[in-house]
C-alpha cells in the first residue's frame, strides 16, 4: 500500500485537480479523492493540430484590444488568426508566456509581459486569467459529469512548476492562483505547488512494464528488435495510445510498479529528466520499498534548455537567410502569419528522426513571400539562393525544404546542453549508482533526444521512456495531490540564513564589522545560516530561532532573509549573497504587559515544496501571525 493518506484531506476535498501549466502546452487532469486509482485526464480540445495529437492545448492567451479575456489555447490561436490584420494589431496574443518567470531575476507582482503586438500587461493578470479558464473548465467538466454544480471549495488544486524555479517564481504562481480565486491566503492548503520532475517521479514508480519504452533493452520490446524501437516501438505505442485515447480514464495500481523488484537495497536510485518546452529540470530520487516512499539524493537541477531553443535556432537560420531586419518586421507587421510560419515548423519538428532520409517541407505562408518582395524587392527563391545556406532549399511548390541534416543541426545546440547538463549531474558524488533513466516530458518525444540520451548514458543506467510521455507529469501531480506526503526528503537548493548582530570576539571577527551600542562591542551584518545548499531536509522538519524586539512597544519585527550558492557563509556583505525575502512577524494584538523581554519563537519549513513559516510567543504560547515573503520586499 501507499502510504496512509492523510484522512483530514479526504474529508475537506472530494476532488484533486492537477495543472500542468507549460511553457507550450497545458493541461489539466483529476481524480476523486474516494477513488484515487482513477486519474481522468481532461476532454479532448478543439482545433488541434496536424502532426499533434495530444490531450494537452498550446498555452496561448488572447486578451480583446480592451485587455479583457477573450480566449485560450487552439481557440486563441484560431480566432487571433482570423482577424483581419488591421484588427489583429489592437488585439493581445500571448505565448510562451511561462518563461519568463525564469529569466526574470527581479520578478515582482508588476513585471510586464509583451504582447505579439509590442504592447505591455502585467504577467499577473495574465497567469491569473490562464489558471482562471482552467479553473472554470474543470469544474465544468466536473458538474456535467457528477450532473450537479460543483464547488470551488470541494476541490484541492495542484499546480506544477520547474524544480529549478526560485521562491518568487513559486510564489508568483500562488498569487497568481489566489487571483483566480482558486484557493486565498486564508486558506493557502487548497492549493498545492508541485515540482514537475518530482510529480514525473511519483508517477514512474508506479509504471508497469508494458506501460513504457526501454531504450537499453536488447531484447525485443513488444516483439521488435531493438534496431527497430527508438523509431517504430514509439509509433507502435502511439497507435495504442491512440485505441486507447477515447477513454480518458487512467488507472494507476494501488502498488509499486514490478520494475523496481529487481533492485537490490541501497542501488534504488533513478533519475527523472523532464524535458519540456521552456526548461528541462531533473531530479535523483531513491526510492524506499515497500511503501514506495522518495526520497531527494541531490538537489533539483536544469536550465532553459528545452524544446523552444529549436524553433530558437530555427528563427536563427530564416534570419540568416532572409535578413534580420525583415523578420524583426514581419513578425511585427504579421503577428498572425509569424504564428502560422511557427505551426508549420512544429509539425516538421516532429517528423525529425535520426535515420531520415528524405526532405523536410515547411510551407511559407503566402503573406511571407507577398512582404517579402515588396520589403527587398526581389523574391524568396533568390534570397535562398544567393544566402549560400546549404541543406536549405526552394522547392517549387513554395516550400522550404530542409535536408535531415539542416532540421537536426537546428536541435543540436539543445540537446548538447541538456547531454551536457546530465554529464555534469552524473560526476556528481551524491549521483552513485543510478539504475534508471526516466525521460519524460513533451520534449521526451524526440527520437533525437532520445537517441542522444541512450547513446550518452545507456552504459550506465537504463533508458526509459513512459508511454505517454507528455501527460507523465500531468497524472503524477495528480498523485502528488492525493498524498503529498509520499515525498519524505528533500534538498534545499540554496543556503538560507538572516543577518544578525553577534557579541564581538577579538581575532575572531574583522574589526570593520565592529559596533558600540550602550557600551557593548557587536559584530553587525553576521550571516545566521539556517540551512546549506544541497542540505537534506526532511519532510515537516522545522528550523528554530527566537526573536526579541528591540523596544517592548515594537508591534512589528521585520527580519531579512539572504540567500547564497554557496555552504560557507559568515556575513551577509559577502559576494553571492543576496537578500531574497521578508520574515514578518505581527505583534499587534498579543499582550504587551507581559515581561519586557519578550521571546518570538519562529518556526521555518525547508522540506516542503515551497519555504514555510509559524512563530509563537513564548510568555503566552500564543500563535503570532507572521508572513514569508520573497516577491514584495
Amino acid at each position: 500500500k501507499d502510504s496512509d493518506a492523510d484522512d483530514a484531506v479526504e474529508q475537506l476535498f472530494l476532488v484533486v485537480v492537477a495543472i500542468d501549466f507549460g511553457t507550450t502546452s497545458s493541461g489539466y487532469a483529476y481524480s476523486f479523492t474516494k477513488e484515487p486509482e482513477c486519474i481522468h485526464v481532461m476532454r479532448r480540445w478543439e482545433g488541434g493540430d496536424p502532426g499533434v495529437s495530444n490531450q494537452k492545448t498550446p498555452t496561448t492567451i488572447l486578451l480583446t484590444p480592451e485587455r479583457k479575456f477573450h480566449s485560450f489555447g487552439y481557440a486563441a490561436r484560431d480566432f487571433y488568426h482570423d482577424l483581419d490584420p488591421t484588427e489583429s494589431k489592437h488585439w493581445l496574443y500571448f505565448e510562451k508566456f511561462k518563461m519568463k518567470l525564469h529569466t526574470t531575476g527581479n520578478l515582482t507582482m508588476e513585471t510586464d509581459l509583451t504582447a505579439a503586438n509590442g504592447k505591455k500587461v502585467k504577467a499577473l493578470e495574465i497567469f491569473a486569467y490562464a489558471l482562471q479558464f482552467f479553473k472554470e473548465q474543470a469544474l465544468k467538466e466536473l458538474s456535467d459529469q457528477g450532473g450537479s454544480d460543483f464547488e470551488n471549495t470541494e476541490v484541492r488544486w495542484v499546480i506544477t512548476v520547474p524544480a529549478i524555479w526560485k521562491q518568487p517564481a513559486k510564489q508568483f504562481m500562488r498569487q497568481a492562483a489566489y487571483k483566480a480565486g482558486m484557493a486565498s491566503p486564508e486558506n493557502p492548503e487548497q492549493l498545492i505547488i508541485a515540482l514537475e520532475p518530482e510529480a514525473a517521479s511519483i508517477y514512474c514508480r508506479k509504471l508497469r512494464l508494458h506501460q513504457m519504452i526501454d531504450l537499453s533493452s536488447r531484447a525485443p520490446v513488444n516483439g521488435y528488435s531493438p534496431s527497430d524501437t527508438i523509431g517504430t516501438g514509439f509509433t507502435q505505442a502511439k497507435e495504442h495510445a491512440r485505441r486507447n485515447r477515447q477513454s480518458r480514464t487512467f488507472l494507476v495500481e494501488n502498488v509499486i510498479g514490478e520494475i523496481w523488484s529487481e533492485l537490490e537495497e541501497g542501488s534504488d536510485r533513478y533519475i527523472v529528466v523532464d524535458s519540456g518546452g521552456g526548461t528541462v529540470d531533473m531530479t535523483v530520487h531513491q526510492i524506499r520499498l515497500p511503501e514506495g516512499h522518495l526520497k531527494e539524493l541531490y538537489k533539483a537541477t536544469g536550465g532553459p534548455y528545452g524544446s523552444l531553443g529549436v524553433d530558437y535556432e530555427f528563427e536563427k537560420l530564416l534570419c540568416k537567410i532572409f535578413g534580420e531586419d525583415f523578420i524583426e518586421q514581419f513578425k511585427i507587421k504579421r503577428p498572425a502569419a509569424w504564428v502560422d510560419l511557427m505551426i508549420a515548423f512544429e509539425s516538421r519538428k516532429r517528423a525529425a528522426a535520426p535515420d531520415r532520409t528524405n526532405p523536410l517541407n515547411i510551407t511559407l505562408p503566402f503573406s511571407f513571400i507577398d512582404y517579402y518582395k515588396k520589403f527587398r524587392g526581389h523574391s524568396v527563391e533568390h534570397a535562398l539562393r544567393k544566402s549560400n545556406v546549404d541543406f536549405v532549399k526552394w522547392s517549387s511548390q513554395g516550400m522550404l525544404r530542409m535536408s535531415p541534416d539542416a532540421m537536426n543541426a537546428l536541435f543540436k545546440p539543445t540537446i548538447d546542453q541538456i547531454v551536457q547538463h546530465l554529464s555534469d549531474v552524473f560526476d556528481k558524488p551524491e549521483v552513485t549508482n543510478v539504475k534508471f533513466l526516466f525521460l519524460v516530458g513533451g520534449f521526451a518525444e524526440s527520437p533525437l533526444l532520445q537517441q542522444a540520451v541512450q547513446n550518452a548514458f545507456g552504459s550506465r543506467c537504463r533508458v526509459i521512456i513512459p508511454q505517454d510521455v507528455g501527460l507523465t507529469i500531468l497524472k503524477g501531480a495528480v498523485l502528488f495531490g492525493l498524498d503529498p506526503a509520499v515525498i519524505k526528503v528533500r534538498r534545499s537548493p540554496l543556503t538560507y540564513g538572516v543577518g544578525v548582530l553577534n557579541r564581538f570576539v577579538e581575532g575572531k571577527h574583522p574589526p570593520e564589522k565592529l559596533l558600540i551600542k550602550d557600551g557593548t562591542r557587536w559584530c553587525t551584518d553576521v550571516f545566521d545560516k539556517f540551512i546549506s545548499a544541497d542540505q537534506s531536509v526532511a519532510l515537516g522538519e522545522t528550523v528554530t530561532r527566537s526573536y526579541t524586539p528591540a523596544k517592548p512597544s515594537q508591534l512589528v519585527i521585520v527580519i531579512n532573509i539572504y540567500s547564497s550558492e554557496q555552504d560557507n557563509v559568515s556575513f551577509i556583505t559577502e559576494s553571492g549573497v543576496k537578500k531574497c525575502g521578508t520574515l514578518r512577524l505581527d505583534l499587534t494584538g498579543t499582550d504587551a504587559s507581559v515581561p519586557n523581554r519578550r521571546e518570538i519563537k519562529t518556526l521555518m519549513q525547508f522540506g516542503d515544496t515551497e519555504i514555510k513559516a509559524m512563530a509563537v510567543d513564548v510568555a503566552t504560547s500564543k500563535s503570532v501571525k507572521v508572513g514569508i515573503d520573497f516577491l514584495n520586499y
